[in-house]
């Protein structure tokens, strides 16, 4: 059987927003169990906050906090009595813990709720309890997994901006997600696991940049000239700078309705599609002046830029897990 995680290295600084992408069964969930200490590793070293998290575990659980995508609180106490309780295990003292819980609950909106019970709270109050709950003993490394899952605009929102802010005050945060957009956002570096090997590391722009032809221009034209073909389009176009390739797409005719009473498809029409190697700005004036000497008029133009969900499948595959 091969191993979950396989010869897997990366450093995350101080006051960095890291987030560890990776499809299901990728190796990035058995990671953080052996970074968080809770799954023992049996080869290499991991080192937190300059702790060797194998030799030293009771020391690494001091300055890290995990807060899970499901709800742990405990349902039975109040929301102030979650984090006093978190607080005592980890040897604060009585006058302390108080004081951290009120200002923790005032920082993450919930001063008016602290005693109130867990179970009366929703999705997004609950998410913010918890990570009051792990900032309760100061941590200086925080592992966030998918962070804003299942929460409405507003907590979504809040949850992001105290990322930034906990990143800002130099707490260093992991995040595991599968939201991309949620990734490119809050993250300050990405690095794609899969097969327990570490794919690509970067910031989210890096990554962008990285993909061959990764943005698409769509053309919809007029050939002026009744000498050029489809052919000689697509040709010059694809010799035009930074045009990694062009396609040209026929159009489809009008078909009839596919049942009766429903509206007919809307027709197709023709189309040239162009991968190309840098942004639009750079691209378009120099497929200005192909289509310009062809007597080309542009009726229609489409510019899809990549993204990091098009990084992710270009190196992981489109196959489910």
């Amino acid at each position: 059987m091969p191993p979950a995680v396989d010869g897997l290295s990366f450093t995350v600084t101080r006051g960095e927003v890291f987030g560890l992408l990776g499809p299901n069964g990728a190796g990035k969930t058995t990671t953080i169990r052996m970074l968080t200490t809770m799954a023992r590793a049996t080869s290499g070293q991991a080192f937190l906050d300059g702790i060797d998290v194998l030799a030293q575990p009771d020391r690494v659980r001091a300055v890290l906090a995990v807060v899970p995508q499901h709800n742990n609180l405990d349902r039975s106490l109040t929301v102030r009595q979650n984090l006093l309780f978190h607080a005592a295990y980890h040897g604060i003292s009585r006058s302390e813990r108080r004081r951290r819980a009120d200002e923790l609950l005032e920082r993450v909106q919930l001063a008016d709720r602290a005693d109130s019970l867990v179970d009366e709270m929703s999705g997004g109050q609950a998410q913010r309890v918890m990570i009051a709950r792990a900032l309760m003993h100061d941590p200086s490394v925080m592992f966030l997994d998918e962070p804003a899952t299942g929460l409405d605009p507003q907590a979504r929102l809040f949850v992001h901006d105290l990322v930034a802010e906990l990143g800002r005050q130099g707490v260093t945060v992991v995040i595991t997600t599968h939201d991309m957009e949620e990734a490119a956002k809050l993250c300050d570096r990405i690095g794609i696991v899969d097969h327990g090997k570490l794919l690509t590391l970067g910031t989210p722009e890096e990554l962008i940049h990285s993909l061959p032809g990764g943005t698409t221009i769509t053309l919809k034209l007029n050939l002026l000239d009744d000498s050029d073909s489809p052919r000689d389009v697509t040709e010059a176009l694809t010799g035009a700078p930074w045009v990694a390739a062009a396609e040209y797409v026929p159009g489809t005719p009008a078909a009839a309705p596919p049942f009766p009473g429903m509206p007919a498809p809307e027709p197709e029409e023709d189309r040239y599609v162009l991968s190309v190697e840098s942004g639009a700005g750079d691209v378009l004036p120099a497929v200005f002046k192909v289509l310009g000497e062809l007597h080309c008029e542009v009726k229609d133009l489409a510019v899809r830029e990549a993204s990091l969900e098009d990084v992710f499948i270009h190196l992981t595959g489109k196959g489910l897990r």
